[in-house]
């Protein structure tokens, strides 16, 4: 985000001096040279030779110094700058970037767990019912016949038992697809790396909500596609926006997260979801639906996937609403791509992971999964009421059944000066930027509610996050997130 001056602020940054930097660029064969350099300065930034708030060598005395054109400068610049290693200011420069982000998991690395109180990254709640199940599973597995799901190594796609417990497992999310269609996969994150392979080739437009799962912009970089966010509202991606996009031409696909996106929290109604389809439908585009948050919604929701059999695809997990390392995924794919979709899990991981499927199996069979799942909305609801007892007021969105909640920033506090704050006070929350994907966003700040955390400890991290935002934030971070 660019930072507005304030006038009534000392702001050191502006008489900032550019940081003496000579960097050595060794182009490798085939490398550009503006590749090289960028490799260069985040290399530089990650070992601490340029540190966070140094002023960057302006484009041209840059250029002048390495004897490379003012072009390539600035392209390692920009690129630099989507990376989230750099930020350009108007009129200011171009300066190196407090990597708030990557602190958080800095600090979870170097302290306990006692010691910081981390609301940045959405897991599923964590009891005691979910370590005892955890534990009598494991016993069960130790004294059972073991052979029939640790010895094979295919069908690629997943065991018939555990594809037909997938089809049980999908059916209450309105997903009435038979097992052939189904891949058991590690993950909804490695379901949606599979849908869009077997779609998706580089240079494609992709589109999605304008805030959205990181993973899908780091997907954009892997499999080279154009990633376009879309505006949205209190149930997501707004149909108007969607079409005028797909009129353009040149679309793909939308991959969009209808229940509980993350961060927003947003949920698509009925009447929404089937104008998506529509469109999607009548413009001929795949829709990727991320419903790993989806069975926490016990409403009567159509599926995108439903609607669209020949375009559609779905992914879940149990990782959100079940146990969080139960890195269990099911795809459901177009009849069209069974074969292309098993093709592609076996180059990149051979198969699901067929241990791990066993036990979601045989939850899904003996009913724990969904007993777990009470629980886990059960928990959803009280902490949702505890962070709106405490923080309701900046709420921007939520939603009583999710995992996170999406806060606005005020006025006297940049995003990246508040994430800093609470990083010092040892809470980790996450900033808009890792979610950008699309103009119109308004920026904020992400608490995420699950883990084992008491419900004294939550109130604590909160009331942490309260009194940040109720501060006066140093001179040096005073501004507006615009």
């Amino acid at each position: 985000m660019r930072r507005q001056a304030n006038p009534f602020a000392t702001d050191p940054t502006p008489a900032t001096k550019p940081v003496v930097w000579r960097p050595s660029v060794a182009k490798q064969k085939g490398e550009t040279k503006h590749a090289a350099l960028t490799e260069r300065i985040i290399a530089d930034i990650d070992s601490g030779i340029l540190k966070p708030m140094d002023r960057m060598p302006t484009h041209r005395d840059l250029a002048r110094e390495l004897g490379l054109s003012v072009q390539t400068v600035s392209l390692s610049y920009k690129e630099a700058e989507r990376l989230g290693y750099l930020s350009g200011e108007i009129g200011r420069g171009t300066f190196v970037k407090a990597r708030v982000t990557d602190r958080a998991g800095r600090m979870m690395l170097d302290h306990s767990q006692n010691e910081v109180l981390d609301l940045s990254i959405i897991r599923a709640v964590y009891l005691d019912a979910h370590e005892d199940a955890s534990r009598e599973i494991f016993r069960e597995l130790a004294e059972s016949d073991i052979a029939s799901f640790m010895r094979p190594c295919r069908p690629i796609a997943g065991l018939d038992r555990h594809r037909e417990a997938a089809r049980l497992w999908l059916q209450p999310m309105g997903v009435s697809a038979g097992a052939e269609r189904i891949l058991v996969t590690n993950g909804a994150a490695h379901s949606i790396f599979l849908a869009l392979s077997c779609i998706i080739r580089s240079g494609d437009v992709v589109l999605c909500e304008n805030l959205t799962d990181h993973g899908i912009i780091g997907l954009s970089n892997i499999l080279g596609f154009s990633l376009k966010g879309l505006p949205t509202d209190a149930e997501g991606i707004l149909p108007d926006a969607l079409e005028a996009a797909c009129a353009v031409g040149s679309v793909r696909a939308l991959v969009l997260i209808p229940t509980l996106n993350n961060p927003t929290s947003h949920v698509a109604g009925a009447e929404r979801r089937r104008a998506i389809a529509e469109i999607a439908q009548r413009y001929g585009i795949f829709v990727i639906e991320d419903e790993v948050y989806r069975p926490m919604i016990e409403e009567d929701l159509p599926s995108i996937t439903e609607l669209l059999p020949d375009l559609g695809f779905f992914a879940t997990s149990f990782t959100k609403t079940v146990l969080t390392g139960l890195r269990v995924g099911y795809l459901v794919v177009p009849p069209a791509y069974s074969i292309r979709a098993a093709s592609i899990l076996r180059v990149s991981s051979w198969s699901g992971t067929y241990l791990t499927a066993e036990i979601a199996t045989r939850w899904v069979e003996n009913g724990t999964a969904k007993e777990l799942l009470a629980i886990q909305r059960d928990e959803a609801r009280s902490r949702q009421r505890i962070a709106a007892e405490i923080l309701g007021d900046h709420f921007a969105s939520g939603h009583p059944l999710s995992l996170c909640a999406w806060l606005k920033v005020p006025q006297h506090w940049t995003e990246d000066g508040l994430v800093r704050s609470l990083a010092n006070q040892n809470v980790a929350v996450t900033p808009s930027e890792p979610f950008i994907a699309g103009p119109g966003h308004g920026g904020g700040i992400r608490i995420c509610l699950g883990g084992r955390m008491s419900h004294a400890t939550l109130r604590k991290a909160l009331t942490t996050v309260r009194q940040a935002f109720e501060q006066l934030p140093p001179v040096y971070d005073v501004g507006s997130i615009g």
